[in-house]
């Protein structure tokens, strides 16, 4: 088992923490990380797709050392998918095993098969009540929270607020005062989270990074580039998430892109691998068909003339 790392004991701390996981994170949301952990919050991120808010789960769980546990979020998402469920298959076992020896034909015995069937044993546990059952303080993601119903929000209050889950058939279950788990949650925003939700919450917007965080973010993620590459390539997505596009790249596209444009060989961007790559940079038809009618050769020599690529 990984041994658990001290909880950090200030936002210099944070950041220190994150940078050792690779994960380049600026002075406002490690404020918000730091505070999440010192209150015992959950800590609620909202922000467009791609700019590491799942990212920063993983990277906080690998360096405190402790589980990941990950509830991703979708449509139809319900408490056996997410808490726990009773083990069916062995319940009529049992059923079937007591039916064989004749232990159900009087009322102590069927009252005694009936609670074992509803014991702590029968229960399957998902990620919601194993966040409550660890040892030590584990990090429950709670994914794409946007996704889910909105009756999954209320379903989530007990667990935030209390730390606890109720088991109607058998009783509540409560994480340790010391093992309570670190929560994030994420939200793309495709619908409005329930306020009673967000107030048990610290909640923070996640911006898309500035050039210079953009630029040490690609160096580490997409090792091997040359070095007016990176330059180029996060000038450029900086300026495309200033146009009208329908959905624009996050640092996860920038970081894909990049390293794509490695596996071509190229060492600086021109309009032909430009081009070409779009399909990694934008995930929708009409933006690719938008930046395929522009003109890319007169974007990269305004982008070099403005000095943001670092190229003279």
């Amino acid at each position: 088992m990984t041994t658990p790392t001290p909880l950090p004991a200030d936002v210099d701390a944070v950041l220190s923490l994150l940078s050792g996981e690779n994960y380049v994170s600026d002075r406002r949301l490690a404020t918000a990380v730091f505070l999440g952990l010192s209150l015992k919050r959950p800590l609620f991120l909202e922000g467009e797709p791609g700019v590491g808010k799942t990212e920063l789960a993983k990277a906080l769980a690998r360096a405190l050392g402790a589980q990941l546990l990950r509830v991703q979020c979708y449509e139809g998402l319900d408490i056996a998918q997410t808490a726990y469920e009773w083990n069916v298959a062995r319940q009529m076992m049992e059923i079937r095993l007591a039916e064989a020896a004749h232990d159900v034909n009087d009322l102590a015995s069927r009252e005694r098969l009936s609670k074992s069937l509803y014991s702590r044993d029968m229960l399957i546990e998902r990620p919601l009540l194993q966040a409550l059952t660890q040892s030590r303080s584990p990090v429950l993601l709670i994914d794409e929270l946007d996704r889910a119903d909105e009756p999954f929000d209320a379903f989530l209050l007990e667990v935030l607020a209390e730390n606890q889950l109720t088991i109607p058939e058998l009783g509540t279950v409560k994480a340790a005062a010391d093992a309570s788990p670190i929560v994030i949650i994420t939200s793309n925003r495709t619908r409005e989270i329930h306020d009673a939700l967000k107030r048990r919450c610290l909640y923070h917007w996640v911006e898309y990074p500035d050039a210079p965080r953009e630029l040490e973010i690609v160096r580490l993620r997409a090792p091997g580039a040359a070095e007016r590459l990176y330059a180029e390539v996060v000038s450029f997505v900086q300026r495309m998430r200033t146009l009208d596009l329908f959905k624009s790249p996050g640092i996860a596209e920038t970081i894909d892109w990049t390293n794509a444009l490695v596996a071509l060989n190229a060492i600086s961007l021109d309009p032909a691998n430009v081009q070409d790559t779009l399909g990694v940079l934008l995930k929708h038809r009409d933006d690719i068909m938008k930046m395929q009618s522009a003109d890319v050769t007169k974007l990269l020599q305004e982008l070099r003339d403005m000095g943001r690529a670092g190229v003279r």
